[in-house]
């Protein structure tokens, strides 16, 4: 091979490698958003993580990993790459979607104040977005449902106190109740009570049985 031709390949070999590298962070980042339409998620994040090594800050690689994070459920991480792009220079129309797509992350993870500021935020840049405006109406009326049954709750924590206070009462009234008195006799006097008490009923009885006796022999009276 003539060595002209082979300069002239060298210097377009060059010449391609200096392009690809200028060109790679938005080629990861269209490969990336390939993985993600045929749901590879893992494999996208791999890709948009390395356009932002090449190209930090980037709003697109960060907004694209914040999609891929979500699809894996990872609302914390996903939270934090739209937080990226919104300190980043976005333009407006990006700004706004990570603010509607940070707002449904933080719905996921039940934090509806973070939501509803999150919804808030994407209808002032965007006020016709009715999928902001319908899911801000949804949390704030989750928050009101949420706020009266607290108040419910706090309303019923008095009647428990109460219930709680009386039974303690009544414990401490059962176990100030005065005991019986137990007996102070000995068994020497018990024993000679038990007797006395004998004898007794058994001169009751003979005087009932002497009566018996002496009524059977008179007449009945005639009234």
């Amino acid at each position: 091979m003539p060595r002209s031709i082979r300069n002239i390949l060298s210097a377009l070999t060059l010449l391609f490698t200096s392009l690809a590298q200028a060109q790679t962070a938005e080629a990861l980042i269209r490969q990336g958003n390939r993985y993600y339409n045929k749901q590879d998620y893992e494999q996208s994040l791999t890709n948009y993580q390395k356009a932002l090594k090449k190209k930090p800050g980037n709003p697109d690689a960060n907004f694209n990993q914040g999609d891929a994070l979500y699809r894996k459920n990872e609302y914390d991480k996903a939270v934090t790459a739209y937080d990226d792009v919104l300190q980043s220079k976005a333009n407006a129309d990006t700004r706004q979607s990570a603010y509607y797509n940070k707002g449904v992350a933080m719905i996921r993870q039940k934090k509806i104040d973070e939501s509803i500021d999150a919804w808030k935020n994407a209808l002032r840049l965007n006020p016709a977005d009715s999928a902001a405006r319908e899911n801000l109406v949804k949390a704030l009326l989750e928050k009101k449902k949420q706020e009266q049954q607290e108040q419910q709750n706090k309303k019923n924590q008095p009647d428990k106190k109460k219930d709680d206070k009386k039974q303690k009462q009544d414990q401490n009234q059962s176990e100030n109740k005065p005991k019986p008195q137990q007996s102070k006799l000995s068994k020497q006097q018990v024993e000679q009570y038990l007797k006395s008490l004998e004898q007794r009923e058994k001169d009751v009885q003979d005087k009932m049985n002497e009566n018996k006796s002496h009524s059977l022999s008179q007449p009945e009276k005639d009234w």
